[in-house]
């Protein structure tokens, strides 16, 4: 693969994460999308904490996905109930599963994205967030239940 399709997929994966970052922001402030996106993009894409570089993200994508889980929530979270236990509705589910849930919602209901891809990347993120949990396949579940709802032709 060429440095440029690998920079551009890099930066694909970090918008992805950084979505799931700003979601769980804003559900636990109440802040508006539009503060978070303008403070992740203008102080997390590619800035450095302690020594570490952040990765640059694609502000396209992180854009999108932040603002179609908002618009599209209601719908996002019913494809995510009917993936989940019912005991389990979404509502229940820890913050950061209910960001990933969203943003991975809002790019498989977009439709441009393969949705094996978006499951995968998403999977992953699940594992930064929780690298000693079973929350990665429970995220790879409940994904693949959204995705074959929402995209059925894919499979």
């Amino acid at each position: 693969m060429s440095d440029t399709r690998e920079s551009k997929r890099q930066m694909r994966s970090a918008a992805r994460l950084y979505a799931v970052q700003a979601l769980f922001q804003m559900e636990a402030s109440g802040s508006t999308v539009e503060k978070v996106t303008v403070e992740f993009e203008d102080h997390r894409f590619g800035a450095t904490y302690e020594g570490d570089e952040m990765a640059e993200g694609d502000p396209v994508l992180f854009r999108r996905l932040v603002n179609d889980a908002v618009e599209r929530q209601a719908l996002i979270d019913q494809m995510a109930d009917r993936a989940l236990v019912a005991k389990w509705p979404i509502a229940r589910i820890d913050p950061t599963l209910r960001a990933v849930f969203r943003a991975a919602g809002a790019e498989l209901t977009a439709g441009d994205t393969p949705p094996k891809v978006v499951i995968n990347e998403f999977v992953d993120v699940a594992r930064a967030f929780f690298p000693e949990g079973k929350e990665a396949q429970f995220v790879n579940g409940v994904l693949d239940h959204m995705a074959r709802e929402a995209r059925p032709e894919a499979f």
